[in-house]
């Protein structure tokens, strides 16, 4: 049976589509956010390279060769599909990117599994992802809709695919339980987790809040980032995670 939660509509993402990019900071984040991906993609071998929840998004406008995908039915899209079962061969995949997917998945493990497997040798996988520090668990905590339990568990329930979610899910796999992904997939290693940005999407009002500065402010948003990088593992709001697939 559908979900009948309005953020689990196609009519929700759409219109979600439409405020990204006619919030001018909102949208510059996300811009910066793509360079990331893509510095990522130059690295990867040759081959498919697939984004998960494109959603609302716009890579393929920066990234014309990325394939993209999304569990809803939407427009324009290369593929619908559930990240749990990938329809790709074993070892078709040069990379893989999400931007703010991994926590609604219901059971990361199994795409995680399936990332295992279908990425060639030297694919990479980058998402970006809530990050688990002293800021953002008090802005995740008091002013998001969405749920961030660093304590929860590997899974959060089905049926839902945006309206359920745990902003902590990263931090639970990839710091939490790191050594669970080593016993389950020996051939995704980590090769990065970096904090990432205490203020842009804050100040830009994501998707539900007016922009607190105007756009042409973000360069010296990202100049006070930097400056604040000594403390980003206290303030970040996001990680940068990379993760390659090896022989083992």
């Amino acid at each position: 049976m559908a979900s009948e939660h309005p953020l689990d509509l196609p009519e929700t993402t759409l219109i979600h589509a439409r405020k990204i990019v006619s919030k001018a900071f909102l949208k510059r984040w996300y811009i910066h956010s793509y360079t990331i991906f893509t510095q990522t993609l130059k690295h990867c071998p040759p081959g498919i390279k697939l984004e998960i929840g494109s959603g609302g998004g716009f890579f393929k406008i920066h990234y014309p060769e990325i394939k993209t995908s999304d569990i809803l039915t939407l427009p324009d899209l290369d593929f619908q599909l559930d990240a749990q079962q990938l329809p790709f061969q074993n070892r078709s995949l040069a990379g893989i990117v999400m931007l703010n997917v991994f926590h609604h998945i219901p059971n990361p493990g199994l795409f995680l599994n399936e990332a295992n497997r279908c990425l060639k040798v030297h694919g990479k996988l980058c998402m970006i992802e809530p990050a688990n520090t002293w800021f953002s668990r008090f802005i995740y905590k008091r002013f998001h809709h969405e749920p961030f339990d660093e304590k929860g568990p590997l899974q959060i329930a089905a049926g839902r695919p945006l309206s359920h979610s745990n902003q902590a899910l990263a931090y639970i796999y990839f710091i939490r339980e790191k050594k669970r992904l080593s016993e389950f997939c020996p051939q995704l290693k980590i090769t990065k987790i970096n904090y990432y940005s205490p203020l842009g999407y804050l100040i830009s009002g994501g998707l539900s809040k007016p922009a607190l500065l105007p756009s042409f402010m973000f360069p010296v948003i990202r100049f006070l980032e930097f400056l604040l990088t000594p403390l980003h593992k206290y303030l970040a709001l996001f990680y940068i995670i990379e993760l390659e697939a090896v022989n083992t």
